[in-house]
């Protein structure tokens, strides 16, 4: 007998290598945001922070393997609006981790600028993914605030299919007055778990370490 398509290991996540990067890398920007630098600056948080793309994310496990702020993020950005966000900029990268033991793609994606209504562009980050054609919403977005945090989280999970195998990923979005973006988690161990298995508490923390190493004084 054929072995099933799904829960194939290794193959799986490193087909998701390229999935993330459409779905965490253009979609959250194009649904989710829709903004211009034209915006009335009446009612508009100060610009404090914003979202920077280092060498390395989680203390060195994940590199940078793909810069796409100014390539596939600034196309999706440029001609779109958005009266509630201020001059946005986009940020997009996809980070590999290349340990044999755990190897694993994270991709982030978003934008920083001046937001009126976080809250509202953190759902539509979510709503913006389920609207991908590259995979479809096995558990539905929810709220999630790790323990210990006060910055509330939305997380959901899709999986996505590539070669016939289909595989889980993970994802969790911030957003606040000044900085908004979702991360995307793909690893051998978490394409193979059943979706509703996902713990995504966890995802959540990993996504506000993102969120720490990224986030930062602007000047």
């Amino acid at each position: 007998m054929q072995p099933q398509a799904r829960r194939s290991g290794k193959p799986v996540w490193i087909g998701l290598a390229t999935a993330v990067a459409v779905l965490a890398g253009l979609f959250v920007l194009k649904h989710a945001s829709q903004a211009a630098n034209h915006a009335s600056g009446a009612g508009f948080p100060e610009a404090k922070y914003k979202i920077t793309v280092p060498g390395t994310l989680l203390n060195g496990q994940y590199q940078l393997d793909e810069d796409l702020s100014q390539t596939a993020g600034k196309q999706v950005i440029d001609g779109t609006y958005d009266p509630k966000i201020r001059n946005p900029q986009a940020v997009a990268a996809r980070y590999t981790a290349d340990s044999p033991t755990q190897p694993g793609v994270l991709v982030i994606s978003g934008m920083y600028g001046q937001f009126k209504d976080p809250a509202a562009s953190r759902k539509k980050m979510m709503a913006g993914a389920a609207k991908s054609e590259s995979a479809k919403v096995a558990v539905p977005a929810r709220d999630v605030t790790p323990p210990g945090s006060d910055t509330t989280l939305s997380c959901q999970v899709l999986t996505t299919r590539q070669g016939g195998a289909e595989a889980t990923l993970p994802m969790c979005a911030w957003a606040d007055e000044n900085t908004a973006a979702s991360i995307g988690v793909a690893t051998a161990e978490i394409s193979q778990q059943a979706p509703d298995s996902v713990d995504l508490t966890r995802i959540a923390e990993t996504a506000l370490k993102v969120r720490a190493e990224t986030r930062q004084p602007i000047g």
